[in-house]
């Protein structure tokens, strides 16, 4: 049973490796990523890992991994910002405020999808001009749904989160363990 991973993050690689499994492929899948009129992040963020795992070719016994984050302030989805200032636009509307992070996970197994989403709570700390500078000056948020990485130089920046801390790196651990044993992928095998 081979899995591919569909996704080029290589922190869903990293986080994969903490748990022993190795892709056997990486396929990013190409969709379209635009959110839908008026679509909430929640249901937005799902769609996303669900259209992903479909776009991924693979043969009926491979598993295939794929998963979406998605950084929302209220009904706001804050995407991969497309440049500095859009960065900075996004870090300073989170700055001081709570925000969600929804990680949307979805396994194929020949026809059968296995779901699931974590949201997690997170504070950003009220940013100053240096800090803010500083960190764009990192472009550690470049690539990065909501203009930043947790595990990275704004880690300093987050004094507070409720929830997953590897759902808001990427992937939720114990949630994608356990699609990946619904299945039928082994975990924790013998090498």
């Amino acid at each position: 049973m081979r899995l591919i991973l569909g996704s080029g993050s290589p922190r869903r690689k990293e986080l994969l490796a903490q748990i022993g499994v190795v892709a056997d492929d990486i396929r990013p899948p190409d969709i379209d990523e635009t959110p839908l009129k008026s679509e909430l992040p929640r249901p937005y963020c799902a769609r996303m890992a669900r259209e992903k795992v479909q776009a991924v070719p693979a043969d009926a016994g491979d598993v295939v991994l794929c998963a979406d984050t998605t950084v929302a302030l209220g009904r706001r989805i804050m995407g991969k910002p497309a440049n500095a200032g859009e960065a900075a636009e996004f870090l300073l509307a989170m700055s001081g405020r709570r925000h969600k992070v929804i990680t949307a996970v979805a396994v194929r197994r020949g026809d059968c999808v296995w779901e699931r989403d974590v949201v997690t709570d997170v504070k950003m700390k009220r940013l100053s001009d240096e800090e803010l500078n500083a960190y764009l000056a990192t472009n550690d948020w470049q690539g990065k749904a909501g203009g930043y990485g947790i595990q990275g130089p704004a880690g300093a920046l987050i004094p507070w989160i409720s929830g997953s801390f590897t759902a808001v790196v990427g992937l939720p651990l114990a949630e994608t363990a356990g699609l990946l044993q619904a299945a039928g992928y082994p975990l924790w095998r013998q090498g």
